[in-house]
């Protein structure tokens, strides 16, 4: 069983609402308590107008007896006393003269009247409104004279209560039903949607983050569905070329030459590279490659690269340049992931880099880490893309990537790899101007606690 009073209730404006009804309620009972408290010698008068007319009635035989609780003192002109009825222990002052009076000697009230012939009569009784229970036997008798009255203002105040919270609540409350609409529009894969809130509190701080996850589920639906279209098209692309020539060799249209299998071939190896591409991305990506690491010097993968690049781009007139400083310390990392990065950074900007141009690969030590730069000379890329460009598949000249067998994912995995390593990698351009693309490492621990203890000395 629930200790929530209000946890049955279906709607958060009906909770709100009971609260402070609940609330309302129990403040209009205790101020009437206290009120009443307040007012209880508001009786006061009428009790010595009681007194007075029970001693009268008393004077003139009316009562044969006194009432209970009751004590009769009657003083003659020469000031005899004489006491009838219940003895309180306490005699009321002497008052001489012909007038009424009356007053209170401690819980007791008394009132005196002339008597014929001489003399007063002095009725004494206990007060209904003195002592802990008179007290509160006057403020029930307070109450109970006026709880009609304070039926109707505690129904007023309840009614305007509910009202008003019924009014807040639905301000409060609107954004959380617009993000349940908005969760089940979700449900059927519809990512749009967005909460419009101004409030600052915890319903619109609430509401900003589904916002902002809106937004990113949405980019992530966009990203995977360019993902499926793009890995579609290149699994089909060499699959079609492939089924092609066999059909054809089938078919005897084509003859079995040197040419022909070269062309099957070539398209197998870029089949294999964008499986062995993919299952690369994924395993960094999840973290479940592990790196090798080791103390290196970039110096070495450097110039492997630009021999692997000579090869393999040897059709291009670019020409590539190395401007590393010969004392560049090491940096403790994959070797085989930093030539990774590397040669995709440097293939891109060969790619992209008109004949005639140069591609230039520099390093410097930058608060404990080695910096890395790929610069090319090319054609640049447009603000807009810059954002995108380490995104799986994305690519700023799609058809003439892949005419030039680019996959588009190096730069995504070029990414993973030095976030691995944890280091950052960014790019920057002019369009028109040329690229460059930087990424960092970490500097190996012994060079660089020993750097730290000559600045130290």
């Amino acid at each position: 069983m629930s200790s929530r009073p209000f946890e049955r209730l279906p709607t958060i404006r009906g909770k709100l609402g009971a609260t402070i009804v609940v609330a309302v309620v129990i403040t209009i009972a205790i101020s009437y308590v206290l009120i009443g408290f307040a007012l209880r010698n508001s009786p006061r008068d009428s009790e010595a107008i009681d007194a007075l007319a029970l001693a009268r009635r008393i004077a003139s035989g009316e009562l044969a007896e006194p009432p209970a609780n009751t004590m009769i003192v009657r003083r003659s002109v020469t000031g005899e006393v004489t006491v009838e009825g219940v003895n309180l222990g306490v005699l009321p002052p002497d008052t001489p003269g012909r007038v009424p009076r009356w007053g209170v000697i401690g819980n007791n009230v008394w009132a005196a009247i002339p008597a014929d012939g001489g003399g007063s009569l002095i009725v004494l009784y206990p007060s209904p409104t003195r002592g802990s229970l008179g007290r509160l036997s006057a403020t029930l008798g307070f109450l109970q004279s006026v709880w009609w009255q304070f039926m109707l203002a505690g129904a007023i105040a309840a009614v305007l209560a509910l009202v008003m919270a019924r009014w807040l609540a639905r301000g409060m409350t609107q954004p959380l039903r617009d993000m349940a609409d908005a969760s089940r529009r979700m449900e059927t894969g519809d990512y749009s949607t967005r909460i419009y809130t101004t409030t600052r509190d915890e319903v619109g701080q609430l509401g900003a983050a589904f916002n902002r996850m809106s937004r990113e589920l949405d980019n992530l639906e966009a990203s995977r569905r360019d993902l499926v279209a793009n890995v579609s098209h290149e699994l089909k692309t060499p699959i079609t070329a492939i089924r092609a020539h066999l059909e054809n060799l089938l078919d005897g249209v084509e003859e079995p030459n040197a040419e022909i299998l070269q062309v099957m071939l070539s398209q197998s190896e870029r089949l294999g590279r964008l499986v062995e591409q993919l299952l690369d991305l994924s395993r960094l990506e999840s973290g479940e490659v592990p790196l090798r690491r080791e103390e290196i010097s970039l110096g070495p993968l450097v110039s492997r690269v630009m021999s692997e690049i000579e090869v393999a781009r040897a059709a291009r007139a670019v020409e590539v340049l190395s401007d590393l400083p010969n004392d560049l310390p090491t940096i403790e990392a994959d070797p085989e992931r930093v030539h990774q990065v590397i040669f995709n950074l440097v293939d891109n900007a060969v790619r992209y880099t008109p004949e005639g141009g140069e591609v230039r690969i520099a390093a410097q030590r930058h608060n404990g880490s080695i910096e890395v730069s790929v610069a090319d000379t090319g054609v640049g890329i447009p603000p807009d893309a810059l954002p995108r460009l380490f995104e799986r598949f994305y690519r700023v000249d799609g058809a003439r990537t892949r005419d030039d067998g680019g996959t588009g994912i190096g730069l995504a995995i070029a990414r993973s790899v030095v976030e691995a390593h944890g280091g950052t990698i960014r790019a920057e351009s002019e369009f028109g101007r040329g690229s460059t693309f930087t990424f960092d490492l970490p500097v190996s621990v012994p060079v660089a606690q020993a750097t730290v203890n000559r600045r130290d000395q």
